[in-house]
C-alpha cells in the first residue's frame, strides 16, 4: 500500500510545492526576516542570558567572519562537539552561512565514539561548547584544543586547523549543500554519517511548524539534543522559522523544567519518553497529581518509542494529549506525526508527514494490505543526500526511484501509522514472528513498570524472547508477577522466555534504549518460566 499525506493543515500537493518554493536557500537565512521585522523579539534563552533575533543575526555574522579568518572554507567539514546552547546555535548557523558542513556530535558521546566520527569525517576544524558542557571541555582537553573567548560567542574550545583537509565539491544550488552531517548511533557497527541538505531540514522545519501553528507568540522548551535530527529540524529550526522564543536546555532537570514551564509560560514541550518519565517521577515525589499550565498547548514525545504507561500517566498529569511521532535521521527526521486536531489514545505515530510518501512492503517486495505488517519505505523532500563516504551503503538504502528503506516494520490502519519494530530486531520464536515493540507495549501496561526493552537471544533450534524491565522506584514486583501479567496480555509465543529486572535502562543521548548494551548482559540461561509460555 502506498500513501501520500492528506493533512488538514498542509493538505494538497500544491500547498507543499508552494512551501518548498518559498524555503530559503540556507538554514542561516531563516533569522534575517525576523531580525528586520521583529528585531527585539527574544529568539534564544539559556541560563546565562538571551539573544533577540537582531542580536542572534549579529552574532552569526561576526562568527562567520571569525571562522573565515581561522581558515574555514566553503564545503569544509567543521565538527561541533556540543550541547544545547546559544554558542552551538550561532556556530551552526555561521558555518551554514559560509557553506561549510557542520558535523554535529553530542558532547555526551564517549571518547571512542567522538574520535570515530572525527577520524571518519576528517574535519578542517573542531569547535567545543566548553562553557556549557563539562564533557565538551573534556574532549577539548583530550584533543589539545585551546579554550578562549570567541567574540560574541563567548568562551569555546578551538582545535588546531587541519591543513590536509580537502573541501567537498559545492553544489550549484546552495539549498542542496549539506546543512548537517549527523552520525547515526552505530548500534550494529560503525556509525554512518547522514548528509542532510539545507532543503531537507528546512522542509521538515517549515511543515512541522505549520502543522503545530507555531508563531512568534510561542515559547518552546528546547530539551531535545540539537546535535540530533529531531532537535535540529523540528525544535531549533522550527522555532526560528516561526519567529518563536526557544528556551535552550543543555542538561535536563525536572525541578528547573517545571519552574520554567510555569514561569515562562511555555507553550510547546517536545521531549523524549525518558524526559517525560523523569517529569512523572518528580511529580510523584512532590505529590503533584494535576498540573495547571494554562499557556501550554502542545506536548509531544519524540526521538524514541513511546510506551502506553508513560503516555497515560503524562496525560493525567498534564491534563492534555501526549502526541507521538516517528522519524529516522535519514528522513530529516519526520515521517509521521499525530495531529493536534486529531489526538490519539493509542500508540499510533499518526498520519504521514505532509509532502512525504510511504509504502509498506512484504517479504515478496509487494505492498501489503491495510493492517498487515511489512517493511516501511519512504520518499520525499526529507530524504537525505546519502551516507558520507559510503556510496555502497547509500545505494543499498535508497533505490533508483528514490525510496529509502527504513528497515522498520510497520502497519497502516486507515490512514494512521503504527511502528512494530526493527527488521533486524524481529524474533522468530516457536516458529512465530515476535515483534519486540508489541511485547514491550504489553509489559509496560503493568503499573509497576517504568520501561521495558525486548531482545532476541539465539538458542538451540529457536530464539528466546528476553525482556529487560525497569521498575518504578520502591516497587516490589517480581519476575514471576510480570510473567503472570504477560500471560494475561500476550499470546503464548510472544511471552518472554526470561524476564530480567534492571535498575536503570541504558539509553542513547536521544533517549532510545541501547539494546546492543542489553545484549551484552543478557543471561546465558533462560529462567524457568516455561509453564507460563504454553497454550
Amino acid at each position: 500500500m502506498q500513501l501520500t499525506s492528506n493533512s488538514q493543515t498542509v493538505a494538497a500537493a500544491d500547498d507543499v510545492s508552494e512551501l518548498l518554493a518559498k524555503l530559503p536557500q540556507r538554514i542561516s537565512d531563516i533569522i534575517e526576516p525576523w531580525a528586520k521585522t521583529l528585531p527585539h523579539q527574544v529568539a534564544l534563552v539559556e541560563a546565562t542570558g538571551a539573544w533577540t533575533y537582531s542580536e542572534l543575526a549579529s552574532v552569526v555574522r561576526e562568527t562567520s567572519a571569525r571562522l573565515l579568518d581561522l581558515g574555514v572554507r566553503p564545503a569544509d567539514r567543521v565538527m561541533l562537539i556540543a550541547e544545547n546552547s546559544r554558542a552551538f546555535v550561532a556556530s551552526l548557523l555561521a558555518l551554514a552561512s559560509i557553506d561549510a558542513w557542520p558535523v554535529l556530535a553530542n558532547a555526551r558521546l564517549s571518547a571512542r565514539e567522538i574520535d570515530a566520527v572525527r577520524d571518519h569525517c576528517d574535519p578542517r576544524l573542531i569547535l567545543y561548547t566548553t562553557s556549557v558542557s563539562p564533557q565538551a571541555a573534556e574532549h577539548a582537553k583530550r584533543h589539545g584544543a585551546i579554550v578562549q573567548e570567541f567574540g560574541l560567542l563567548g568562551t569555546i574550545g578551538i582545535g588546531p586547523l587541519n591543513e590536509l583537509c580537502i573541501p567537498e565539491p559545492l553544489e550549484a544550488d546552495p539549498s542542496q549543500n549539506v546543512a548537517a552531517l549527523i552520525y547515526t548511533s552505530g548500534t550494529t557497527g560503525l556509525p554512518k554519517g547522514v548528509m542532510l541538505s539545507h532543503r531537507n531540514v528546512l522542509f521538515v522545519a517549515a511543515v512541522s511548524a505549520k502543522m503545530r501553528s507555531l508563531g512568534s507568540q510561542d515559547r518552546l522548551y528546547g530539551v531535545l539534543p540539537m546535535s540530533h535530527a529531531v532537535g535540529l529540524s523540528v525544535v531549533l529550526l522550527g522555532s526560528l522559522f516561526s519567529g518563536a522564543t526557544l528556551y535552550l536546555v543543555a542538561r535536563f532537570d525536572p525541578v528547573r523544567a517545571f519552574a520554567t514551564l510555569e514561569r515562562e509560560q511555555v507553550t510547546v514541550l517536545l521531549g523524549a519518553p525518558s524526559v517525560f518519565s523523569l517529569l512523572l517521577d518528580y511529580a510523584k515525589l512532590r505529590g503533584m497529581k494535576n498540573l495547571k499550565l494554562s499557556a501550554l498547548r502542545i506536548i509531544s514525545s519524540s526521538g524514541a518509542p513511546l510506551q502506553s504507561a508513560i503516555k497515560s500517566e503524562v496525560e493525567t498529569l498534564f491534563g492534555m494529549t501526549l502526541h507521538n511521532g516517528y522519524g529516522v535521521t535519514e528522513c530529516s527526521p519526520n515521517v509521521a506525526s499525530t495531529r493536534v486536531d486529531c489526538p490519539r489514545s493509542d500508540l499510533s505515530v499518526g498520519k504521514i508527514f505532509p509532502g512525504v510518501e510511504v509504502t509498506i512492503l512484504g517479504t515478496d517486495g509487494k505492498p501489503v494490505p491495510n493492517g498487515e505488517v511489512g517493511e516501511l519505505q519512504v520518499r520525499g523532500p526529507n530524504i537525505m543526500k546519502g551516507y558520507y563516504r559510503a556510496p555502497d551503503e547509500t545505494a543499498a538504502a535508497i533505490n533508483s526511484e528514490g525510496w529509502f528503506n527504513t528497515r522498520d516494520l510497520a502497519r497502516m490502519e486507515d490512514d494512521h501509522l503504527f511502528i512494530v519494530g526493527r527488521t533486524k530486531e524481529l524474533i522468530v520464536h516457536l516458529g512465530f514472528n515476535v515483534y519486540p515493540a508489541e511485547v514491550e507495549a504489553a509489559m509496560s501496561l503493568h503499573p509497576g513498570v517504568v520501561r521495558c526493552a525486548v531482545i532476541g537471544k539465539a538458542a538451540p533450534k529457536d530464539e528466546q524472547v528476553i525482556a529487560f524491565v525497569q521498575l518504578s522506584p520502591g516497587s516490589s514486583v517480581t519476575p514471576r508477577d510480570l510473567a503472570e501479567h504477560a500471560a494475561q496480555h500476550l499470546a503464548f509465543y510472544k511471552r518472554p522466555s526470561q524476564i530480567v529486572l534492571i535498575e536503570e535502562m541504558p539509553l542513547t543521548p536521544t533517549g532510545k534504549v541501547a539494546k546492543a548494551e542489553l545484549a551484552k548482559i543478557a543471561p546465558h540461561e533462560a529462567a524457568a518460566l516455561t509453564s507460563l509460555n504454553t497454550r
